[in-house]
Formats: C-alpha cells, sequence, structure tokens
C-alpha cells in the first residue's frame, strides 16, 4: 500500500492524459446521530456526466450510503456509523464502483473507494481533489483493473442558517442578501459554502413583502470555527438588513428532526405563530436570533428543513406542474 501526499498524487499523474481531478470533497460528521455527509464536487467542477454516474452507481452499490443528491456536479451522499464493512463485490457495469467505508478517527475522517475501469481512475483522482490531505493507494487502477483508495479529509461541521424578513416594499432581496453573506464569508474565513434554499412559504400572509419566502444557507466548518461563522453572519445581517423584523434561524448538525419538518410544511399550508416557532425550535435544538424585531424567526426556522430539497422548496404543496 502507498501512502501519498495530495501533492505526490499530483505529480505522479501529471503525466496521464486520462486523470481529470475531482475539485472538491468535504467531510462532516454528525456525532450525535453517527452520519457522516460526504461532499464531492465532480471533475475539475465540470463533468456533469460524471457526477450523474456517480450519483447514481455509489448509491446504488454502497451499503453505507442511505441518502444522495446531486446539484449540477456536486453529490451529496449521507452515510451510517458505524462502518457496515461489507466486502466489495464488483461487477462490470452493473456493479462497477463501491463506497466501501467511510471511518471517523478523531480529527479525521477516512474514506475508502473502490471501482473498476473508469471507476478505478476516479478512486484516484478523488484524491487529487482540494480538501484531501493523504491517501493510501491499495490498487492504481486503470484500463480493466481494480482500482481502491482511502483518502483522509479533516472532520468538519455541518451549520444550517435560516434567513427571513430582510427587504421592505421598495428594496431589497433576502435570498440575494444571504447569498452573498454566504459567499463573501466562505471566501474570507474558508468555510465551505454548500446549500441555498429559497423557501416559498404560505402567500395570503398579511405581514409579507410580496412573494413571501425565506431563505436558508449551509456551511461545512472546522469545530474552532464555528463561532466565528456564526457571529460574522449574524453582524453581517444586522448591518445589511432593511427591515425592523430580520429573524435568523441556527441548526448544527446534518439530520432535521420530523417535527421541524412538519413545521415548516405547514408554514407552506397556514398561518403559522410565533409561539408555535418558539416551541418547535426549542424542542428541535435550533437557535433562534433575533437581528431585528421576532417576526421574522417564524420563516427563518420554516427555512431551515428545505436547504438540502431547493426544488422542493420554492413549490407549495400540491404544486407539481415543474
Amino acid at each position: 500500500m502507498d501512502l501519498l501526499s495530495r501533492d505526490d498524487l499530483h505529480r505522479l499523474l501529471s503525466t496521464k492524459k486520462w486523470a481529470s481531478p475531482h475539485k472538491k470533497v468535504v467531510a462532516l460528521v454528525e456525532e450525535r446521530s453517527g452520519v457522516v455527509e460526504l461532499v464531492e464536487e465532480h471533475a475539475r467542477g465540470t463533468c456533469l456526466g460524471g457526477s450523474a454516474w456517480s450519483l447514481y452507481h455509489y448509491t446504488k452499490n454502497s451499503p453505507c450510503v442511505f441518502w444522495s443528491k446531486r446539484e449540477g456536479v456536486r453529490i451529496f451522499y449521507k452515510i451510517r456509523q458505524p462502518p457496515l464493512n461489507v466486502p466489495s463485490k464488483l461487477t462490470p457495469s452493473y456493479r462497477p464502483a463501491s463506497i466501501e467505508s467511510v471511518v471517523v478517527e478523531g480529527a479525521k475522517v477516512k474514506v475508502t473507494y473502490s471501482g473498476l475501469a473508469g471507476a478505478g481512475v476516479a478512486a484516484l483522482t478523488r484524491a487529487m481533489a482540494e480538501g484531501v490531505e493523504s491517501v493510501e493507494v491499495e490498487d492504481w487502477g486503470g484500463g480493466s483493473k481494480l482500482g481502491r483508495a482511502t483518502i483522509t479529509l479533516p472532520r468538519k461541521e455541518k451549520l444550517i442558517i435560516g434567513v427571513d424578513d430582510t427587504d421592505r416594499k421598495d428594496e431589497g432581496a433576502t435570498w440575494s442578501l444571504v447569498n452573498e453573506i454566504a459567499y463573501n464569508l466562505s471566501a474570507e474565513i474558508g468555510a465551505d459554502y454548500l446549500e441555498h434554499a429559497i423557501v416559498q412559504l404560505y402567500p395570503q400572509n398579511p405581514f409579507k413583502t410580496q412573494n413571501c419566502v425565506s431563505v436558508s444557507v449551509s456551511f461545512a466548518v472546522l469545530p474552532h470555527q464555528k463561532n466565528l461563522v456564526v457571529d460574522a453572519f449574524r453582524k453581517r445581517l444586522e448591518e445589511s438588513t432593511l427591515s425592523n423584523e430580520t429573524g435568523m434561524a441556527l441548526l448544527q448538525g446534518i439530520m432535521v428532526d420530523e417535527r421541524l419538518t412538519r413545521f415548516a410544511k405547514n408554514a407552506k399550508l397556514r398561518m403559522v405563530s410565533l409561539d408555535e416557532a418558539l416551541e418547535v425550535a426549542s424542542s428541535c435544538g435550533v437557535a433562534l436570533k433575533e437581528i431585528r424585531g421576532r417576526r421574522g424567526l417564524i420563516g427563518a426556522l420554516a427555512a431551515i428543513p428545505y436547504v438540502e430539497c431547493p426544488d422542493e422548496a420554492v413549490r407549495l404543496p400540491g404544486d407539481e406542474n415543474v
């Protein structure tokens, strides 16, 4: 077995025209549930075909994966811990690739990939991605051969932030303000900006500015970055909002409580009260932060569960036209 740094692997494969590096790989850990969320940005950040292929085969062929989605070239997998230690039984075309295991070791996460032919190449090119610290290559792969490699990633945690009510009748837009705050914080602090969702809420709300939406975003952060990101986000929201009813909600973790999901669905169907929001937030481990006023806390909380399903977030119940 060969133990290499990411730079070592880049040098070794620099003459191989078939080696197309993944852009980024991130591992998030939720200790209370034992779930790891793995986020991959496929080759060069442009390879849509590779991301579609990977979503299909790694989800189907990896017993540890219980949920997945694709957004463009980025793939999100949720993985159970402890590892199932199911032997890899790869078959050309039908079962050509697998995530064999994901193991958390202190501040590190080790992910083992295996694959046949081009899938074996992908096991190596993931190790060339931003975020990878080192790789153990068991089988180099290529051609018709098996490839197997284990990458080591820093252990990160997930922050989900919901925001509502930052604009006024004549100016502003919550979706874009939140996107700008998240984008700039990611560039300045180094936290990974992962997701953005615009959540359509009850259209008959008499307090709405116009379209009645709230917004949620998520980040992958190193444990020591959590407070820094939250405090910086809150400060910029305070400085930038145009409303006197701005609210912010914060969930630290990957898995969302079903009670919070029910609350969010209700917020699409009817008026929900601040008391309902306060009760649900308290029972589901969500911190509510008054930026200006309290009314925005309702929509901010309702946005949290939809961060991982933006296509569903924009719809009202019963709207299947898209």
